[in-house]
């Protein structure tokens, strides 16, 4: 089983990444303020536009650490690899599947009905620890109507039903999102969902764990030999990575709704932390920005019984696991993808 280790999160805008020995050395203003052993460092994710030295990229994807830039307000920009490695009769089994229009269909459907049955964990959750503080009824609709949306899915035989009714359950989600926050009501709260860029609190600290999610699946996906641009249900377009975009919907409320909902609820982060910049986006501050991250890296370290496998992993893991048994699918050592299902 892979380790888990480090994530390092750049956070000051005007850091720079350079190499000394097998050493990570951030420079802000050209003073050294930090330095970490690249063995300890499974990717780096740096939130500015500074940039790093060519020997460390280098180093990086020698390494096999991912190095990502992220603009502060949690857009990706780029990310760094090297030559291509792992399987590569894996990956032309993964592209032989994706012009199988029967047999993306099947994966997609099995994402799609994760997400689905993850999504209503959440709101049972909160039925059933704050029934005093929700309203019970609109949370029970919307859960019965994802339980239905399940049962079309499983009907449903081409992308574009699968699509559809992935789209129509996240704005049935989403209309209830708000009876899932039980402090600073006033703070937080969504009108809808929106990005590119968020224009409210809510959505940033959302938009913002998607991009650390999908984050984390990509690197997942390569580990394993997969390639992350060619995907089931997302299609292939430039400079998206498709296939973690499909892993990710799976892990869209384990992960970040989950998170961002204690985060809120335990009041860690607060309404000063954001700020509406003059293009009418909403952006973390620096110290927010950390908050979020130390939560997200604590998260990880904690541990679940995997429900396919029945054994002990990292939470921080499960992106890396979901990936084995997707490359175990694709060479035909199981019959079907099994997706990550919360209990």
């Amino acid at each position: 089983m892979k380790k888990l280790l480090n994530v390092l999160y750049v956070t000051t805008p005007n850091s720079y990444l350079s190499l000394d020995g097998e050493n990570i050395v951030i420079l802000v203003e050209g003073i050294e303020k930090f330095r970490i052993p690249i063995h300890n460092i499974e990717s780096i994710v740096c939130f500015g536009f500074m940039g790093a030295s060519p020997a460390l990229m280098g180093f990086c994807a020698k390494k096999g650490v991912g190095l990502s830039f992220i603009t502060p307000n949690g857009k990706f920009l780029a990310r760094v690899t090297g030559g291509v490695q792992g399987n590569v009769l894996l990956r032309k089994k993964q592209y032989r599947v994706s012009e199988s229009e029967p047999e993306i269909t099947s994966i997609s459907k099995n994402f799609i009905t994760a997400k689905l049955i993850n999504t209503r964990v959440v709101i049972e959750r909160a039925i059933r620890d704050h029934p005093e503080q929700v309203n019970i009824v609109d949370l029970q609709e919307a859960s019965s109507y994802l339980r239905t949306n399940i049962g079309r899915l499983q009907k449903s035989d081409t992308l574009d039903e699968i699509r559809g009714i992935e789209g129509d359950s996240a704005k049935k989600y989403f209309e209830v999102f708000n009876e899932l926050i039980l402090q600073q009501k006033d703070s937080f709260y969504m009108l809808k969902r929106n990005k590119r860029p968020p224009i409210d609190n809510l959505n940033a600290l959302l938009s913002f764990l998607y991009t650390l999610l999908a984050h984390d699946i990509q690197s997942a996906l390569e580990t394993v030999g997969l390639d992350p641009y060619v995907g089931f249900l997302h299609r292939d377009r430039p400079g998206r990575a498709s296939l973690a975009l499909d892993m990710m919907e799976e892990f869209r409320a384990y992960f970040a709704d989950r998170l961002a909902l204690s985060l809120i609820n335990r009041k860690q982060i607060t309404d000063r932390g954001f700020t509406i910049k003059e293009s009418g986006g909403v952006q973390m501050d620096n110290d927010t920005r950390k908050e979020v991250l130390t939560a997200w890296q604590k998260r990880k370290q904690e541990q679940i019984t995997h429900p396919f496998l029945n054994e002990k992993v990292n939470v921080g893991l499960l992106p890396y696991v979901q990936a084995l048994l997707l490359a175990r699918y694709l060479r035909g050592d199981i019959d079907a993808y099994p997706p990550f299902l919360w209990k």
